[in-house]
């Protein structure tokens, strides 16, 4: 399994509702920024956190941060965080240098609601998991006769 991918409105939502339902603070997702080796010198990813944002379970780019998913009713990335702006805003890299690279869903902690937030790889938070077709065939082909 990977991270969930949040790549539909009705995805979010259902995501949203379990952390209301469950009253859970924060979750990581497969969200991730392309800022390590291989990101660089590419015009289509700048600026980085309009552009950069890719679902690492299955390598699918995001829409630029400051607009909604294309046939999305709204922008689920938050009006605030912890500099006060929109996200995402790399605010950690302001406090201890570490770059704000992962996408994690927030539950009220800015008094935004449940909202995406740039979030420091480094914090440990829970994690909801999705299957993939990719490694339900990998995990097929490597274990003949598993059922799954």
């Amino acid at each position: 399994m990977d991270l969930v991918s949040l790549e539909t409105q009705e995805e979010n939502n259902m995501i949203f509702r379990l952390i209301q339902q469950n009253d859970v603070p924060y979750i990581w997702t497969s969200g991730r920024l392309c800022d390590f080796k291989g990101c660089e010198n590419r015009g289509d990813l700048e600026p980085k956190n309009l552009y950069g944002w890719f679902w690492s379970a299955n390598r699918a780019k995001m829409s630029p941060t400051n607009q909604p998913p294309i046939g999305w009713g709204y922008n689920p990335w938050s009006q605030t965080g912890h500099k006060k702006q929109r996200q995402p805003d790399n605010a950690e890299y302001d406090i201890n240098g570490t770059t704000e690279s992962c996408l994690s869903v927030l539950n009220n902690v800015y008094n935004d609601g449940i909202a995406w937030h740039d979030v420091a790889c480094y914090h440990e938070k829970p994690i909801v998991c999705e299957d993939s077709e990719e490694l339900l065939s990998y995990v097929a082909a490597t274990n003949p006769g598993i059922r799954l």
